[in-house]
């Protein structure tokens, strides 16, 4: 009964991230926001303009971040002294790996070259590209672990978070709505309204199997894997974790309701709300092991998701470099964002948006956890000889 009240408690969590946000819109403009509904989403209006004080405090908190990242000593970090894994020189990558290789390469070529006597090809490049590059990325970590990989030795466990990716990114693509859509997809007459949500169906399977993938390489890293394990404890007592679940429910309603000054709400409200959620009711969070000093998987699965999101912008960027009359990337995107919208480096996004990544990775292992919780499957991906 107690596992049950549980489970209650965190579906009724979740359902209040979807719920919190429409109430403060539906308050804020008596009805529906502009764009509501609208998939995949577009722009609704012009957002406002750069402001210096928000840059600035922007700037601040990213300065802060990018020390305590480079500099973790300055935070009471520690070196200890780390056995090294003993490597395997024997072991090559898999097949998959070499696969993949020419796979990801065409689909690069073809998303970006723009030929118009195959230019049909180009619309469906994006799936083939990322599952590619996910099958190399943990051919490389199957190298790097001795043969150890979630390919290898759990492929279910990739199914099942192409599946939670799924339904996760469109749970995103639905708080959009309430930000006035800080991204949206300009070339949407690609595909019939049933196409888009089939082929983006198939597109978001994509996300969490990528930054899991960036977080098992870097585990394989040992000036990543070792840097933050070794830091300052951090317990909190329930009222804390209260408090910080109410937080989490203020800004949810915020969000919608001031959706210019709280749009980076999105990025921060599962969190608080979630997580707080999750061990308010015992279970294990990626914060857990903060109480013993082990950092690492919160930065891991943050700088994981950040070193994704070169790729991710990269590569959006680049299929409308060679822009024309003809849309032809369904899945590319533009950003919509208040305030911030300065410095840009080869990449639609914002050079401080990408500081966004570092909480987006979080919140997507967080909504695993939650998925497996509530369907009792396993939520381990971290793969050893243990549980292979």
């Amino acid at each position: 009964m107690k596992n049950w009240n549980n489970k209650f408690f965190l579906i009724i969590t979740f359902g209040l991230i979807f719920i919190l946000p429409l109430i403060g819109s539906l308050t804020k403009w008596e009805g529906f926001p502009a764009g509501y509904g609208d998939f995949p989403a577009q722009k609704v209006g012009a957002d406002p303009g750069f402001n210096v004080i928000y840059f600035s405090l922007a700037v601040l908190v990213a300065l802060f971040i990018t020390l305590f990242l480079v500099f973790p000593g300055l935070f009471g970090f520690k070196k200890m002294p780390v056995e090294r894994r003993q490597s395997d020189a024997k072991t090559g990558f898999p097949v998959w790996f070499w696969w993949s290789l020419p796979v990801l390469a065409l689909s690069w070529f073809f998303m970006w070259a723009r030929i118009k006597l195959f230019i049909s090809i180009e619309y469906y490049t994006f799936v083939p590209l990322w599952w590619s590059f996910i099958l190399i990325l943990d051919g490389i970590v199957y190298k790097r672990n001795n043969g150890l990989s979630i390919i290898s030795k759990r492929p279910h466990v990739m199914q099942l978070l192409a599946v939670v990716s799924c339904f996760s990114w469109f749970a995103f693509e639905y708080l959009n709505f309430f930000v006035l859509e800080n991204w949206y997809y300009p070339n949407n007459q690609v595909f019939s309204n049933f196409g888009n949500v089939f082929w983006f169906s198939l597109s978001y399977t994509t996300v969490l199997p990528a930054i899991v993938e960036w977080y098992m390489l870097l585990k394989t890293i040992r000036l990543f894997r070792d840097r933050y394990r070794f830091g300052p404890q951090f317990k909190v007592s329930k009222i804390f974790l209260i408090i910080y679940y109410v937080l989490g429910l203020i800004l949810a309603f915020g969000m919608g309701y001031y959706p210019y000054l709280l749009f980076w709400v999105l990025w921060v409200a599962l969190v608080p709300m979630l997580s707080a959620a999750m061990a308010l009711t015992g279970y294990w969070t990626p914060f857990t092991p903060i109480k013993n000093g082990d950092w690492s998987k919160v930065i891991l699965i943050g700088l994981a998701t950040l070193f994704n999101g070169f790729f991710w912008e990269f590569w959006n960027f680049g299929s409308e470099w060679f822009h024309d009359s003809m849309p032809t990337n369904p899945n590319y995107w533009k950003y919509s964002v208040p305030f911030l919208d300065k410095i840009h480096i080869f990449s639609e996004m914002p050079i401080l948006g990408y500081f966004g990544y570092l909480f987006f990775g979080l919140n997507c292992w967080i909504i695993w956890l939650i998925a497996a919780y509530i369907f009792n499957f396993d939520a381990d991906f971290e793969v050893t000889e243990d549980n292979s």
